[in-house]
């Protein structure tokens, strides 16, 4: 991930709603939900979270696919996986002992997904 896209996915998330939809999308992993269903769950119309949704996936932080009536969106972990790397790459200059917290923060995490 370079520079800009960084910015890019950091200013789509610096929303309160796209916020809200991404982690539930992340929550909804790995069978993703439905536009309509999500816009129900954030109390929010649809049209409203069409457009938060075209920009979460324009900055590639989300994916969708057409299921029948509905549409299907997913969380690309693989964008946040190289945000992460991305804002941490080069974080402990070499020193361990700066990112053992961080580390150990999200093994639980790790834990639960595999």
């Amino acid at each position: 991930m370079d520079e800009q896209e960084a910015i890019d996915a950091l200013s789509a998330l610096a929303q309160q709603t796209r916020l809200d939809a991404f982690r539930q999308l992340v929550a909804a992993e790995p069978e993703g939900m439905a536009a309509g269903d999500l816009a129900r769950l954030l109390d929010i119309p649809q049209n409203t979270l069409s457009a938060h949704l075209a920009i979460l996936t324009r900055v590639g932080l989300t994916e969708s696919r057409r299921q029948s009536r509905s549409i299907i969106y997913r969380a690309k972990l693989s964008t946040v996986r190289d945000l992460t790397l991305f804002l941490l790459k080069d974080c402990c200059h070499g020193r361990s002992e700066i990112c053992a917290p961080l580390l150990a923060e999200l093994n639980p995490c790790l834990d639960a997904c595999r």
